[in-house]
C-alpha cells in the first residue's frame, strides 16, 4: 500500500468508529474518498456517493473526454458514483451549472452549508491523489 493510500485510510478511521451501520463501515474501508466525505462533512454513505456522482456528472458535461478520463482515472469508483446519483434521484438529466449541482445535493438531503464544503473537499482530494495539475483541471470544470 503506498503512502498516499495509507494516509487516506488513516483519515477514514474516525468515520469507521462512528459508522451507523456495518454497511457504512465496510464502505469506509473500501473507498477512502467516501470515508473522507462522511468524516469531514458528517454525511451518510448515500449522500457522499450520490454527491460524488452529481459532481462528476457536472464535470463530465463541462470537460473534454480526455480531461474527464484523466480525473476519473484518479477516482476508480467514478462510474459507480454517477450510477448511484441516478438511482437516488439526485441526477435526472444533464447538470450544466452550480444551481443544478446544488439541487442535486438538496435531493440527497444535504443542507447548504454541507453542500458548500463538498466541492472544495473533493478538489483537495483530487489534488492529493493526482497532484496540483489534476486538482486545477477538475476545479476549473466546476466553476
Amino acid at each position: 500500500m503506498n503512502r498516499r493510500h495509507l494516509l487516506l485510510a488513516l483519515a477514514a478511521m474516525p468515520v469507521i468508529g462512528s459508522a451507523q451501520s456495518l454497511k457504512d463501515m465496510a464502505g469506509a474501508l473500501k473507498d477512502p474518498l467516501i470515508a473522507l466525505l462522511m468524516n469531514q462533512l458528517g454525511i451518510t454513505n448515500n449522500q457522499a456517493s450520490g454527491g460524488m456522482g452529481s459532481l462528476l456528472t457536472l464535470a463530465k458535461g463541462k470537460m473534454s473526454t480526455g480531461d474527464f478520463s484523466k480525473v476519473t482515472s484518479l477516482l476508480p469508483q467514478a462510474t459507480k458514483y454517477m450510477d448511484t446519483a441516478k438511482q437516488l434521484g439526485a441526477v435526472v438529466g444533464p447538470l450544466t451549472n452550480s444551481k443544478g449541482l446544488n439541487d442535486s445535493f438538496a435531493k440527497l438531503g444535504m443542507n447548504k452549508e454541507t453542500a458548500a464544503k463538498f466541492v472544495p473537499t473533493v478538489t483537495d482530494y483530487v489534488g492529493k491523489v493526482g497532484g496540483e495539475p489534476a486538482k486545477n483541471l477538475f476545479a476549473a470544470a466546476l466553476k
